[in-house]
């Protein structure tokens, strides 16, 4: 949700510095966009399709989600010369890191899953279970790298509640960044 939201907000001020300017907008000339879409794919399978949520092992799960974001950060890498993927990369190497620290699965606690769904989702989950697409619920005495976990809440104002954690707010700034800076047409005349 956090990085759906980056994309749009960095896309409308794009949009809208390039129409203040009076110059079309031009989108970063981002090079293989491909391994994004690659990238992407086992978290589609792991997290986001019911059907093979099931069908897979845990560990065949939490190994792909890992090779998933490894494929991110050679695109970031790729990309690095434009604007805001910098900031794209640290936050994509914050997630990896307490993801490979923690199993191959994001973190999240028992406070923070109670916030999001209420007392009663934690009775009926584990600690060291895998809870909602890419998280392990553990508490956080048991979790490496803590500070890096899904750990940070949207207000309780928005109809949609998810959890997220530092890497998340780094990779939306990155794609905010990305989006909101676009390229000048005008050529500046020195006087």
């Amino acid at each position: 949700m956090i990085l759906l939201f980056a994309l749009a907000a960095g896309l409308l001020v794009g949009l809208g510095w390039a129409r203040w300017r009076k110059e079309p907008y031009q989108a970063p000339a981002i090079q293989a966009l491909w391994l994004a879409f690659i990238a992407f794919l086992p978290q589609l399978i792991i997290a986001y399709l019911p059907a093979s949520r099931h069908l897979l092992p845990d560990w065949i799960a939490a190994l792909s989600l890992s090779l998933s974001l490894i494929l991110f950060l050679a695109f970031a890498w790729i990309n690095r010369r434009l604007p805001g993927m910098p900031i794209l990369l640290i936050g994509l190497l914050l997630n990896l890191a307490v993801i490979l620290a923690n199993g191959g699965w994001m973190p999240i606690s028992p406070e923070a899953v109670s916030r999001l769904a209420g007392p009663d989702a934690i009775r009926t989950v584990s600690l060291g279970s895998r809870i909602g697409q890419k998280d392990i619920l553990l508490s956080p005495q048991d979790t490496r790298l803590e500070f890096l976990s899904d750990r940070f809440l949207l207000p309780d104002w928005l109809p949609h509640q998810v959890a997220f954690s530092l890497g998340d707010v780094f990779i939306a700034a990155g794609i905010f960044w990305l989006l909101a800076r676009p390229k000048s047409n005008m050529k500046r005349v020195a006087v």
